[in-house]
């Protein structure tokens, strides 16, 4: 099983990001710019939220609020999971399961390495399935 280091090197490395004082609209922009379903919050380089579309549909849209007056700070999420590079995509496919989360920053020493997604870990896996069945393909045929 590959581990969320080697999904990383595969992926873009690109880390979008948002400072917590930044309005909803901004961000809500930025996702929509990058074709993203969130953003890692950060504040002076250290890691202090996440933002996802998840956020804004029921923390602004359900609750009336204004996107252009509401900071990010007021709606992300803070108890953030986060899970390390030498995780194997099957435990961080586990945790996004049992979490219910769809996004993970991947953390090491601090430093935010870069972010996966729900969509990452089942490509990876469909990925992974898939030279399995090929291998034993060619097993059989001989």
């Amino acid at each position: 099983m590959q581990t969320i280091k080697q999904l990383l090197e595969k992926k873009d490395s690109e880390i979008f990001t948002i400072d917590p004082n930044s309005s909803v609209l901004d961000a809500i922009k930025s996702m929509a710019d990058h074709h993203i379903g969130s953003l890692i919050v950060m504040q002076n380089e250290r890691l202090v939220g996440i933002i996802t579309e998840r956020d804004y549909s029921r923390n602004v849209v359900l609750k009336g609020k204004s996107s252009v007056n509401t900071a990010v700070k007021d709606i992300m999420t803070k108890s953030v999971l986060c899970t390390k590079p030498d995780q194997t995509v099957e435990e961080a496919m586990a945790l996004m399961t049992d979490k219910r989360v769809r996004h993970l920053p991947v953390v090491e020493n601090g430093n935010v390495l870069g972010i996966i997604s729900i969509g990452d870990l089942v490509k990876t896996i469909i990925s992974e399935q898939k030279h399995i069945i090929e291998q034993l393909e060619h097993y059989i045929n001989g």
